[in-house]
């Protein structure tokens, strides 16, 4: 009898409920239709969570100087450590640099220890990266860093409007509630504004391509418009709110009228009298924002700038109406609550208010409490860089990917005198700079609660046994704790014990003037917190139940009052110029996830962009002599990096788009974080991921080709490389500028053929370049290697499919040498519908001979888009494709007739 396991995703802060059936080896994954985020719906990547449940590449030993160590020896060295350099130097000498991935417990032992016991605030957490510009908007325009937007209330709204966000990739699950709103109420208004075209976009009524950076204009612009025709709420603004007049004169002198605003923006006036028409005329309107808000050196600013317009017309705290932060990670809101950044205390209390400090240092029993703010992550690196931080403790995160000037980072980890790293991968770009590995629990081996982005409470419960020594982040931390003097203060022997400590200090010195409380949860047996159901917050002890929080109007101000926040728009500190003249824009891709430590495991989460890529408009790749499909490199004054063009049409002139994900495991020289530069919003300390003078120029190759093997490889001689898992194979794209007069040896070298009683097949010709190669083992295909000297080589779909057989056949051996399937339908083409594993070419024949004319169609007879949505435009495009194909078809046969 199977057990079946209600937990939450480990992904982006939608917070999905999953069904994990374990039943011995491999777990079946489903989507948990009685969770209220989700209703049984998961996005590709959480469909795949199974793919990633593998023990390979795991750290399942603490190691010390790169040698196996038992757990007491490791704790007490990293206790030893961080004591030693307290006392030398004091506790700002010290540091944790944890993840929006840890669970609530993890997080709230990790403050405790920090800003109670050791004495600083310097804790910060990659979520800094994400949406700390949203907390500091949340704190300066209502008192508390609250959330006023529910899931349902996208359900009730009449205009939608995405900010900054590809929610159609980052966020598929609730961006197709969005869209199933839509198909309910044809009525519902859905706005995008995006410098790209994203898929998000595809489905709009309106899609603002505005100038980077250029939002603090357009909602300044708005503000102004909807004070100019009326709908202003005035008994509103009267009653619960401080500052708009000064808000309104600075609106209506930087961007008050439509002409001033397109220019500032470079958008059509027509769209933007569309947009505010929209908005004045619709009560319910929700405002979601995302990264493209938040990553900004003014995204404080432009997040404020949202939340004013929905002061002005009083829609907030009401059913469809309130500006919506969505986070990216699962459990930043949890992070968030327990004061898991260096510029918050606990329980939402501030840093910065003595009552505050008092509070938590008498429920801790503490012997001291941090009273200042500690290091935000771009000034925690740079501390370590110039020796003023000298031990650091890094938990579930990878920052030498993921940081901007990631180069820096990686140096200042290599000053840095003690560094211990926490993961569950063995190897990952952090983890080699490590003094100390410590093994942690993974997804499915976890046990805690996090915090979604509606404020939602799920439980992630463990159904599966931690591999080797692997122990929960919080246990590691109460024994350090121990052992650095404090036993009482950390001697939790489960989550749940943690959990009630949180759920009391949020209670503590509240009484109403926090609106972040679950007090009401902090007295679960266990059996209760084993059980608990998703539940949104505040949740208090006593009293009735709470309200929707500013529903009556009440905000957390002292006064009682929201507060309007005037805004300037700001140019980015760093601008382009002749030798830097386009714009770096960076952020996710559909199917993978922040540097593809877990993604990266799933041959079909590689399977739809397998290679690191850099996307740009036709013209200005024209202008820079690059061309698509070929490799490039980008440039900018803090690194470089080399990945394969594309012109998608996605990107607007002036810009380039490239992910985020590819790190050293699976690119030679593709990280992102290396090229972006390293300003910050001065308030919220958010990095600038979306601003960035880059130039992209030809990388000269004189060969390009891949490989794939069921074994890896030792990448020889190639310049540029990348790898991706394929279902029953590995994946490498090669190109390199040494040239062999004999490519054999090379090859035989490469593929390990030279150690093995094989057959080997091989095909040449010097007269233009090519080389192909076969290792073949029992009549069944071990390794293959092709060579061009242009980048259009055979199809890896085919030849990764020929690994799935267990005997090759004559037309295979055929196919190998003459480097395409005889058979035609043998090839399904590049992955588009990764749920369901759909390629191009079966899609393309489908539409072609079944006549398929809507995405509905193609879903009926293959699937593909009936499961997360996300590869509905790519559906729609190659729909539009085939028709006009016909098209100029007919007109050929109309001219064919005529002559």
């Amino acid at each position: 009898m199977s057990e079946l396991v209600q937990t939450t995703c480990p992904y982006c802060g939608v917070g999905c409920g999953v069904l994990a059936t374990a039943v011995g080896q491999p777990v079946s994954i489903s989507g948990d239709p009685r969770h209220p985020a989700n209703l049984g719906r998961l996005c590709s990547k959480g469909a795949a969570l199974a793919d990633t449940l593998t023990h390979e590449g795991r750290l399942l030993r603490p190691r010390l100087h790169g040698r196996d160590t038992s757990w007491p020896v490791a704790l007490q060295t990293v206790a030893d450590n961080f004591g030693r350099v307290i006392n030398e130097f004091g506790p700002d000498a010290v540091a944790f640099y944890v993840s929006g991935q840890l669970l609530t417990e993890d997080y709230y032992v990790a403050n405790k220890l920090m800003k109670g016991f050791i004495g600083s605030a310097n804790i910060d957490t990659n979520s800094r990266l994400c949406m700390s510009s949203a907390v500091a908007a949340h704190n300066r325009a209502f008192g508390e860093d609250v959330v006023p937007v529910s899931y349902e209330d996208l359900d009730d709204a009449d205009l939608i409007v995405l900010v900054g966000s590809n929610a159609a990739w980052c966020h598929p699950v609730l961006y197709q509630r969005i869209v199933q709103a839509k198909r309910r109420r044809p009525q519902v208004k859905i706005v995008v504004v995006d410098p790209r075209k994203t898929p998000t976009a595809e489905t709009a009524d309106l899609h603002l391509p505005l100038k980077s950076g250029s939002d603090v204009a357009l909602f300044n612009g708005l503000l102004s418009y909807l004070q100019r025709h009326g709908a202003e709420d005035r008994a509103f603004i009267q009653a619960h709110t401080n500052g708009s007049s000064h808000a309104l004169t600075v609106a209506h002198n930087t961007a008050g009228d439509t002409a001033a605003v397109s220019r500032l923006c470079r958008l059509q006036p027509s769209d933007i009298e569309e947009f505010y028409r929209l908005y004045a005329s619709t009560p319910r309107v929700i405002t979601l924002f995302s990264q493209g808000v938040n990553q900004s050196s003014s995204g404080t600013d432009k997040a404020n700038s949202i939340i004013n317009c929905h002061l002005l017309t009083g829609r907030i705290g009401k059913p469809g109406a309130g500006p919506f932060s969505v986070t990216g990670q699962p459990n930043a809101m949890g992070g968030r609550e327990v004061g898991g950044l260096a510029t918050t205390l606990a329980a939402h209390m501030a840093l910065d208010v003595a009552r505050h400090r008092e509070i938590v240092q008498c429920f801790w029993k503490s012997p001291r409490i941090a009273t200042s703010p500690g290091y935000k992550a771009i000034d925690l690196f740079e501390a370590m860089y110039i020796g003023r931080v000298k031990a650091i403790w890094i938990v579930g995160t990878n920052p030498v990917v993921s940081m901007p000037n990631a180069n820096r980072v990686r140096t200042a980890l290599d000053r840095c005198e003690f560094v211990v790293v926490s993961d569950c991968m063995e190897k990952t770009d952090t983890t080699a700079h490590a003094h100390v590995l410590l093994p942690a629990t993974a997804w499915g081996e976890k046990d805690g609660t996090v915090t979604n982005s509606e404020r939602r409470i799920s439980r992630q419960r463990s159904f599966a046994n931690p591999p080797g020594e692997s122990r929960p982040d919080w246990w590691m931390f109460c024994e350090v704790g121990k052992r650095m003097g404090f036993p009482e203060a950390f001697d939790f022997g489960s989550p749940r014990e943690i959990f009630s400590e949180h759920a009391r200090l949020s209670a503590a010195g509240n009484g109403g003037s926090r609106a972040f409380d679950i007090g009401g949860l902090s007295d679960l047996s266990c059996d209760a917190y084993d059980a608990l159901l998703p539940t949104r917050w505040p949740i208090r002890a006593v009293g009735p139940p709470v309200a929707e929080p500013f529903a009556g109007g009440r905000f957390f101000h002292e006064d009682g009052r929201a507060r309007f926040v005037s805004t300037v728009l700001r140019q980015p500190r760093h601008t382009v110029d002749e030798e830097y003249p386009l714009v770096l824009n960076t952020g996710r891709i559909r199917d993978q996830w922040h540097t593809m430590t877990r993604t990266g495991q799933s041959a079909r989460l590689m399977a739809h962009a397998p290679e690191p890529f850099i996307d740009m408009h036709a013209q200005d790749a024209l202008l820079s002599g690059v061309r698509s499909g070929e490799l490039v490199a980008a440039t900018t004054r803090w690194g470089s990096m080399i990945a394969r063009l594309r012109t998608s049409g996605e990107i607007a002139r002036g810009s380039i788009f490239i992910p985020m994900h590819w790190n050293s495991l699976f690119a030679g020289d593709a990280r992102v974080g290396a090229l972006v530069n390293p300003a910050a919003d001065p308030i919220s300390g958010e990095p600038e991921f979306k601003h960035t003078p880059v130039r992209v120029s030809p990388y000269v190759v004189a060969w390009q080709g891949f490989a794939l093997s069921r074994t890896a490889l030792v990448i020889r001689d190639a310049t540029a490389w990348s790898m991706a898992p394929a279902p029953d194979c590995l994946r490498y794209e090669l190109a390199g500028r040494r040239v062999f007069g004999n490519w054999s040896p090379w090859a035989r070298r490469m593929l390990n053929a030279e150690f093995v009683d094989a057959d080997w097949i091989e095909y040449v010709d010097r007269g233009i370049g090519i080389y192909r190669a076969a290792l073949i083992i029992g009549d069944r295909i071990e390794a293959c290697v092709f060579l061009s000297p242009r980048p259009d080589l055979p199809s890896r779909t085919w030849l990764a499919g020929l690994f799935a057989k267990p005997t090759l056949e004559k037309v295979d051996r055929i196919g190998l040498l003459t480097g395409g399937a005889i058979d035609a339908g043998a090839d399904a083409g590049e992955t588009v519908c990764s749920c369901f594993g759909v390629g191009r070419n079966t899609i393309c024949t489908s539409i072609k001979d079944a006549c398929l004319t809507t995405t509905d169609e193609i879903g009926k007879q293959l699937r593909a888009g009936t499961n997360c949505g996300s590869c509905l435009p790519e559906l729609r495009a190659m729909l539009k494709a085939n028709l006009c194909l016909e098209a100029q078809s007919a007109r050929l046969d109309v001219a064919a007739a005529a002559i």
